[in-house]
């Protein structure tokens, strides 16, 4: 039987992942890569190879390179049931990669118990552990806990956003989308032309040619200023 801990460079899935290896310091470590991700994912799962003590196994689909080539080739962007590259880009990913009888590590988040649940539900040959909510830890609390680690945050989460997933999600909203504008116009306009092609909008009632840039809302993440270091910094200065 394996322990897999499935890491996608979130800060809940980091913390998730070390609570994990306490009891299975043998476990897996596996990350199921998407292209669209922001760079800077991969120097945080560089820093938290070092903090877990061992390597991190990189998966990838073997259907399609990046997201834009699964919405050109399926001609699909999201839907009533959901997106299809979380399906095909990490579900089918993670699902090739697990074996029957894995015990799998999630990082759900104390706040998240109902997401759990229904992931249990969707899922139920999954042999599933949810360490952030065994400990009742919720989301600001892994952030605390990563930069007591002084690990620098991806920075997705430090522009603002609510996860370090794929720079230009198809399951945002339009204050997601009108962040992006800003932080990412090249990405903004890809998406826009992607719509066009498909005949698609990626956001509920309008396409992104037609989104007001004051339309939405997407307030900023709230990040600690410093970890618990800076007090022990400031009390041997």
């Amino acid at each position: 039987m394996r322990h897999v801990s499935w890491f996608s460079c979130g800060a809940a899935s980091a913390v998730a992942t070390s609570l994990a290896l306490v009891k299975y310091p043998g476990m897996i470590i596996a990350r199921c890569i998407v292209a669209n991700e922001h760079p800077d994912n991969d120097r945080f799962a560089f820093d938290c190879q070092f903090w877990f003590g061992k390597a991190i196994t990189d998966l990838r689909s073997d259907k399609y390179n990046d997201c834009w080539d699964l919405w050109e080739k399926r001609r699909y962007l999201n839907g009533p049931k959901g997106a299809l590259c979380t399906v095909e880009m990490k579900k089918q990913v993670r699902q090739d990669f697990q074996d029957l009888d894995d015990v799998q590590f999630f990082g759900f988040t104390s706040e998240e118990k109902d997401r759990a649940e229904r992931f249990q539900e969707n899922n139920m040959e999954v042999h599933a552990r949810f360490p952030l909510i065994e400990a009742g830890l919720t989301k600001a609390d892994c952030f605390q806990i990563i930069a007591n680690e002084r690990i620098e945050l991806p920075l997705m989460y430090r522009l603002g956003y609510h996860n370090a997933n794929c720079v230009g999600c198809v399951k945002g909203g339009k204050g997601y989308w009108n962040r992006i504008r800003k932080d990412f116009p090249e990405v903004y306009e890809r998406m826009a032309v992607m719509e066009e092609s498909l005949g698609a909008s990626c956001i509920k009632g309008r396409s992104l040619r037609e989104l007001l840039p004051s339309e939405g809302r997407h307030q900023p993440i709230e990040l600690p200023e410093c970890g618990l270091f800076c007090d022990q910094n400031e009390a041997s200065a």
